[in-house]
Parts: structure tokens; C-alpha cells; sequence
């Protein structure tokens, strides 16, 4: 089995403690970087970053983008949602199926 991990502010990760998952409280990129690199050559299948800290450290998200295992996703932050993480997801819908079936359209 796979663990989860989570990397971001302390005040929005803290609570994923709870849920059994490994919390690693960031202040800077560099932390979230090495965070979210030594979790991916720890074994874990899961990492959740929020998109505060994912905004800083892009090129390590995309890193991680086309690989298996660690699959990154992007959580709201203590600021609430950036609309990262929902552009990220819309945008890979998108790949997959060849039109973009998330977004409201008026008609």
C-alpha cells in the first residue's frame, strides 16, 4: 500500500494528520521541494501540495506531471483556492479527451 503525504502551509496541513497521512509543514520552496522529492524517493503514491507552495515551485510539479507514482495533486491553501489545481485538472481532461467538458457554458 501507498502512502499519502501532504506538503503546504502548516496552518492548512495540519489537519490531514488526522487522517493518518505524513505532513510536512513548509515555510519556503526550497523546503517544499526537498518535501515533496524525498517523499517521491520514499515510495509514497500520493502527494497533495497546496496551491500557495505549488505556485512557487512549478518546475517541481512539472517534474512529477507525466510520472506514474508520485501522482501531485493541488489543494486550497489557508487563502482558500488559487484555481490552480481546478485549471491543472480541466487542462488534463482536456488531453484526454480532445474538448473541454468542464467548463459551464452558457447556451
Amino acid at each position: 500500500m501507498y502512502k499519502i503525504g501532504v506538503v503546504g502551509e502548516k496552518d492548512a496541513v495540519i489537519a490531514f494528520l488526522s487522517l493518518g497521512m505524513t505532513v510536512k509543514g513548509v515555510e519556503n520552496a526550497k523546503e517544499a521541494q526537498m518535501a515533496i522529492d524525498g517523499m517521491a524517493r520514499e515510495g509514497y503514491g500520493l502527494i497533495f501540495v497546496t496551491e500557495t507552495i505549488a505556485k512557487e515551485i512549478d518546475e517541481t510539479i512539472e517534474r512529477y506531471k507525466n510520472s506514474f507514482l508520485p501522482a501531485v495533486i493541488l489543494i486550497p491553501g489557508v487563502q482558500g483556492s488559487l484555481g490552480i489545481g481546478l485549471q491543472k485538472i480541466k487542462d488534463n481532461v482536456e488531453k484526454a479527451v480532445g474538448v473541454d467538458i468542464l467548463s459551464k457554458k452558457e447556451g
